[in-house]
């Protein structure tokens, strides 16, 4: 596959909001804070950015702007300003996962549209690599972040009906217990899913949830988020003195030092010499290589910061 050159979308037309093909609309996260505030914006101003996509045999198909769209279904604007980046999907999607830092992605969103390339498209993840500028680790870490994701995590995520960050950060990390499993997850999301909770309080929820007492987990259930609350608000503080998030960190911590030692003890043994593992090994380190510098600084930080205490 030939490098896509980087191009902006073409001249600005007006279509019809139902004309608009919105088989992508799946793949990006519902904000339904931001939603709201951009509903008032274009309620007075009408709609001043427009939506990006592709047209393939007359066809236009949305890439970007399906919160606008959604507004403007709302407000019954039947017409909306659409920009095109050609006619090839791919290209379209390649050129959205480029996006500048306004319009970029979130983690998800990525995981989504490069599951996309390379399920649904046969790109192979070295091809998508390649086409993004980025290291195939990047690739990998997206296809597996997707699917590891249950159909109900996923769409409680996609929906907005579940704070991605508290997910990645604070959920994820339980399923290094043994006793976590993927059903627990499920049920955990789906007794929240919905309910605006900050990222404490389902940090603190998820710790009386996966490691507090079989009552507790069984009154979460029950839908008694209320008395779950005031359960946690009333028990003692961790004796350590530690938060789920600052435990979580400090296990990081101990992973990253058995694992540094391993590699140190273990990158010399003779015996580490077939053509599969040379390729893969050099795949892994050179993406390991990258942050490094990035790494060592923010270790060099952390540990000057947490000297001061």
């Amino acid at each position: 596959m030939q490098n896509l050159p980087e191009r902006g979308p073409s001249g600005v037309t007006d279509l019809e909001l139902a004309a608009l093909d919105l088989r992508y609309e799946g793949y990006r996260l519902r904000q339904p804070r931001r939603e709201a505030a951009l509903l008032a914006a274009i309620a007075q101003a009408g709609i001043q950015e427009p939506l990006v996509g592709v047209i393939r045999d007359t066809t236009p198909i949305l890439l970007d702007g399906f919160q606008r769209a959604r507004c403007a279904r709302t407000l019954h604007l039947h017409v909306v300003p659409f920009a095109s980046w050609g006619t090839d999907e791919v290209a379209g999607i390649l050129q959205l996962l480029r996006a500048d830092r306004q319009h970029a992605l979130s983690l998800l969103e990525q995981a989504r549209f490069v599951d996309d390339l390379h399920t649904e498209r046969g790109l192979a993840p070295a091809d998508i690599a390649r086409e993004l500028g980025r290291s195939p680790a990047w690739v990998t870490v997206r296809l597996g972040l997707l699917r590891e994701l249950s159909p109900v995590v996923r769409d409680a995520l996609f929906a907005g009906a579940f704070p991605v960050y508290a997910y990645l950060y604070t959920l994820r990390p339980f399923r290094r217990l043994r006793s976590v499993t993927a059903a627990d997850l499920d049920q955990f999301i789906g007794a929240l899913r919905g309910h605006r909770l900050s990222v404490r309080q389902i940090e603190g929820l998820a710790h009386g949830f996966f490691r507090g007492p079989p009552s507790f987990r069984q009154e979460l259930l029950a839908g008694h988020l209320t008395w779950a609350l005031q359960h946690l608000e009333a028990a003692p503080p961790d004796p350590d003195g530690c938060s789920d998030l600052e435990r979580v960190f400090l296990q990081d911590l101990e992973q990253t030092q058995k694992a540094m030692l391993r590699v140190l003890a273990k990158s010399q043994d003779p015996k580490l010499q077939s053509a599969a593992f040379r390729a893969q090994a050099n795949l892994l380190t050179a993406a390991l290589l990258g942050p490094t510098t990035a790494f060592l600084r923010t270790l060099r930080q952390l540990h000057d910061h947490t000297g001061q205490a």
